[in-house]
């Protein structure tokens, strides 16, 4: 029985994967670590632990996300975000083990109409962003069978994310101020962990950069509209510029992903935002 490492498993993505194990039991055998059992940034704890469980395929969904304390503390989200992934990427290539590692599109400066595809000249404006890109160059350099997801806007009914966060604050208040002039694509993290699944299962496995998010783009005043709308909140929402709503780090304006690569080569069909949404809020409000 092949055997599934996930890294990082007590994040969105990780509770995520660990929701449709039970669906692949009969296949794989999978086996979750988190910070606390396997340090991504101890390189001979990686090493040992690769050398006893030699698993097929590592699932890296281990990340330092705090957009804004990372403009504080860089050390910290490039020893997570590149360093700890090439310590993974260095042990899957010593054990033949395919990676799988989850990145973002704050990897893009958000300067374009267009959509971003996965070979778009790359220019992060905060330190998550650049310890990000730092991360899949290393993972690309050192382990061949490596396949990055840029994903963005991650929420799922688990830890904190935007949609948890809006939720909360319409019970609290009667009006809000959400950011209305950047672009981006929603995800739920359920359907980013059904893609790698079937990533998984591919019989023909296609390596490099890929982008899964949900389609089409949207910002984030119209994503927190939409939350109050299936929540059935009667929240005011008033719209804002980023200049009105300054945060320690800039965001990008319009970081929208071409999702064609992943469907021509894995035929992964992305889902439309508003519905995954809605699936969201349904398990939430029960």
């Amino acid at each position: 029985m092949k055997k599934i490492l996930v890294v990082g498993s007590n994040g969105q993505l990780g509770n995520c994967i660990k929701k449709i194990a039970e669906n692949f039991e009969n296949k794989y055998e999978f086996i979750f670590t988190d910070s606390q059992n396997l340090d991504v940034t101890n390189s001979e704890q990686i090493q040992g632990f690769f050398y006893d469980n030699k698993p097929d395929f590592c699932i890296n969904a281990s990340a330092y996300t705090a957009v804004d304390l990372a403009e504080k503390e860089p050390e910290k989200a490039f020893a997570v975000n590149a360093e700890g992934v090439a310590n993974i990427a260095e042990a899957c290539a010593e054990f033949g083990t395919t990676l799988i590692h989850v990145s973002t599109d704050y990897v893009f400066d958000g300067e374009t109409n267009l959509d971003y595809a996965e070979d778009d000249f790359t220019n992060p404006i905060g330190v998550y962003g650049q310890s990000k890109l730092k991360g899949e160059e290393l993972a690309l350099d050192s382990n061949p069978k490596t396949i990055i997801l840029r994903t963005s806007w991650l929420y799922s009914e688990f830890n904190k994310n935007f949609v948890k966060t809006m939720l909360n604050l319409f019970s609290q208040k009667e009006e809000l101020g959400i950011v209305a002039d950047q672009f981006g694509q929603p995800t739920n993290a359920n359907d980013l962990a059904e893609a790698i699944m079937a990533i998984i299962e591919a019989s023909h496995k296609t390596f490099g950069i890929f982008h899964f998010s949900n389609y089409p783009e949207t910002t984030w005043f119209e994503f927190a509209k939409k939350i109050a709308e299936f929540s059935k909140s009667n929240i005011r929402l008033n719209p804002l510029t980023t200049e009105q709503y300054p945060t320690p780090a800039k965001r990008p304006k319009r970081s929208t992903m071409s999702l064609d690569k992943i469907e021509e080569a894995y035929k992964i069909e992305p889902k439309h935002w508003e519905n995954s949404l809605e699936d969201c809020i349904e398990i939430l409000s029960k």
